[in-house]
C-alpha cells in the first residue's frame, strides 16, 4: 500500500496525470497529428527524467507505451501522450 501511494504521490506531484485516456482504454492520448509527435528516445527520456527505468518502449494507437520500473522497484505501464510527453496514465 505505501508502494503505491508513494508512486501515485509521485505522478501527481509531477502533475502528470490528466482526463484523457490511453489506446487500451478505447481512445488515444493525444489528437496532435503525428508527424508533430516527439520521437521515442525524446519520449523516453522524459520518463526517465521522472525517474522511471524503462524496459520497454512502443507507440500504439495514439499512445506512447512504457513498461517501467518505478524508484521503488515496482513494475508499471505508463500511457504518454506522444506530442507533449506528459504521463496520461500508469497502472
Amino acid at each position: 500500500m505505501r508502494i503505491f501511494i508513494m508512486t501515485a504521490a509521485a505522478l501527481a506531484t509531477l502533475g502528470v496525470l490528466s482526463s484523457a485516456e490511453a489506446s487500451s482504454l478505447g481512445r488515444p492520448c493525444t489528437a496532435v497529428p503525428q508527424n508533430q509527435w516527439l520521437s521515442l528516445d525524446a519520449l523516453q527520456s522524459k520518463v526517465e527524467g521522472a525517474g522511471f527505468t524503462v524496459q520497454k518502449s512502443k507507440l500504439s494507437k495514439g499512445c506512447a507505451e512504457f513498461y517501467v520500473t518505478a524508484q521503488t522497484g515496482t513494475r508499471m505501464e505508463l500511457f504518454v501522450d506522444p506530442a507533449t510527453g506528459t504521463i496520461i496514465d500508469g497502472r
